[in-house]
């Protein structure tokens, strides 16, 4: 955490960091002139533990509240979307699963999705079906991550140990079907990787009744908790007309009253065949985006479950689709999205016609959604820049790309 004071004029009376916001009384000097305080500027990060990673917060305070607040991002930028322009369209899934960490299936998804349009490829049932169960089985992952990590921020240390016993019994499962905890690296172009183990999906559905059934350990201990509630009700409030001017999306807008979810308004895998109930909250304020998130889950958990249903019904068949050695896209553009775990994902790609994209676009939910702090933060104190802080849901990575 960073510290400076702008420069003040010559012959200014001056205090810094003295603890008293603008509505306080002014303390009288000695010479008989009254205190004044002064802006103060602080850096929160790159390197703190409330911004989840390398992201910085230039603050401007009046004693202890927040005037005006400035994200500063790029400090992780990686440079994914010119990397995509020399890899072919095999490669790019590596580079693509990455930029948020905890949905690597659902970073996949849109790459393929993209591609599959522009051949006009049609994918096996099978793996259109097997796509939409890990997409929701990483969904839960993601979630329970920031159910668990967020009130550990507030103080709370116990419900991450929860939330991560039911992240294992569910990595269980993405394990033994991709070999990978983080980076999956399952989806190809045309299809899956490769068939299903013998069992898998019985054991899916074990796996997702055993974290429904112990969900209300994590529930019962921070939704109903005083000192959660006096922390996040109220804080961090953020509303409709902000959310359309920064293209916020994901739980964080649908906590404000904004029913949008791809799911359900433009279907893409087998969501057109499946009840999708999309979870909205009016509230808007930190306390709500955590209800929505945890909501979700029992969502997701519902899918998983009838994806497993018809899975276990589909007849044997193909899980992908044979490509030519040197796969090339034919020339023109598309825009594939998603409904990732964090918001909306969006990849425009445009091909010449060779082996590589000419040009490969990221839309990342975390960008939008970490740029909206600076209408929220100013007029709260520095304790509540944590709580609103955890409650926006983003991945470092997402933002910087």
């Amino acid at each position: 955490m960073g510290l400076m004071t702008e420069p003040h004029a010559e012959g200014a009376p001056r205090t810094v960091s003295v603890g008293i916001g603008a509505g306080a009384e002014a303390v009288p000097e000695t010479h008989g002139k009254e205190l004044a305080t002064e802006d103060m500027i602080l850096n929160i990060g790159p390197q703190h533990p409330s911004t989840h990673g390398v992201l910085r917060l230039r603050l401007t305070l009046d004693g202890e509240r927040i005037s005006s607040a400035e994200p500063v991002v790029g400090y992780m930028h990686r440079g994914a979307e010119k990397l995509f322009e020399v890899r072919d369209y095999r490669q790019i899934i590596v580079l693509a699963n990455r930029h948020d960490w905890l949905s690597a299936f659902s970073n996949e998804l849109g790459v393929v999705l993209a591609v599959e349009r522009m051949l006009g490829m049609e994918v096996p049932v099978r793996a259109v079906w097997t796509r939409t169960l890990m997409a929701e089985l990483n969904r839960v992952l993601s979630h329970l991550m920031f159910l668990g990590s967020y009130p550990l921020e507030l103080g709370a240390i116990t419900p991450v140990f929860y939330a991560f016993r039911e992240r294992e019994t569910l990595q269980a499962v993405m394990e033994e079907i991709s070999g990978g905890r983080m980076h999956y690296m399952f989806n190809r172009v045309g299809g899956l990787k490769e068939e299903l183990p013998l069992g898998w999906a019985n054991r899916v559905s074990q796996a997702v009744a055993d974290v429904r059934r112990r969900l209300p350990d994590i529930e019962n201990l921070i939704v109903g908790n005083e000192i959660f509630i006096a922390r996040t009700r109220g804080v961090g409030v953020l509303d409709r007309e902000t959310i359309m001017q920064y293209g916020v999306s994901g739980p964080i807008a649908r906590a404000s009253g904004v029913d949008i979810d791809l799911r359900r308004d433009e279907p893409y895998l087998a969501y057109g065949e499946l009840p999708v109930k999309v979870v909205t909250r009016s509230a808007g304020d930190c306390h709500a985006r955590f209800e929505v998130l945890l909501e979700q889950v029992k969502v997701s958990l519902d899918l998983a479950d009838a994806c497993v249903e018809r899975l276990l019904e589909l007849p044997q068949g193909p899980i992908n689709q044979r490509l030519p050695k040197v796969l090339k896209v034919p020339e023109g553009h598309t825009y594939a999205w998603t409904e990732n775990p964090l918001g909306i994902n969006g990849y425009y790609l445009v091909s010449r016609g060779e082996k590589t994209p000419w040009r490969m676009k990221l839309r990342s939910a975390s960008y939008n959604n970490v740029q909206v702090l600076r209408e929220m933060l100013p007029g709260h104190l520095i304790s509540d820049m944590v709580a609103i802080l955890g409650s926006m849901f983003f991945v470092v990575g997402d933002i910087d790309k």
